[in-house]
């Protein structure tokens, strides 16, 4: 597995192996994207919160993706709760904040908060994601279950 670089990310873009949507080029980093929050958050000390990507992502069947919190979100004192994105999903992304913190993190609309960082698959996948959450819209609740 390879991590993708700001050009290879474009690539793959282009040939439609991964969909970003909205996609701001502001966004792209070396070896990653930046997917922003689609609300206004609040989070108080030791609260958590499920908040939504503004974008919508797409992978193909030779991409996968790690999510990983922003740093400065981090030094604030929140921690987050990720999965990973299996190549085929489609759908927002939903991430549960929590803040460790003493102080009330705010986060605005639009702003970044997650980087994702894509991985090329050493062959194509036989089957895509087909999971509960795909085609997610906004925050998703859990819909965890016993048996795969």
């Amino acid at each position: 597995m390879t991590v993708l670089s700001d050009k290879e990310i474009l690539q793959h873009i282009e040939r439609g192996e991964i969909t970003i949507t909205p996609f701001e080029r502001a966004c792209l980093n070396p070896a990653g994207y930046d997917l922003r929050s689609a609300i206004k958050l609040t989070i108080n000390p030791g609260q958590s919160r499920l908040v939504a990507s503004l974008e919508k992502v797409q992978l193909g069947l030779n991409v996968m993706a790690y999510l990983y919190l922003r740093s400065s979100l981090t030094r604030e004192g929140v921690i987050g709760g990720f999965a990973v994105v299996d190549p085929g999903f489609s759908g927002q992304l939903t991430f549960n904040f929590h803040n460790l913190g003493e102080n009330v993190v705010r986060v605005e609309k639009g702003e970044p908060i997650v980087q994702i960082i894509f991985h090329k698959l050493g062959s194509v996948a036989d089957k895509g994601y087909a999971g509960r959450y795909q085609k997610s819209v906004g925050v998703v609740e859990s819909k965890r279950v016993e048996s795969c």
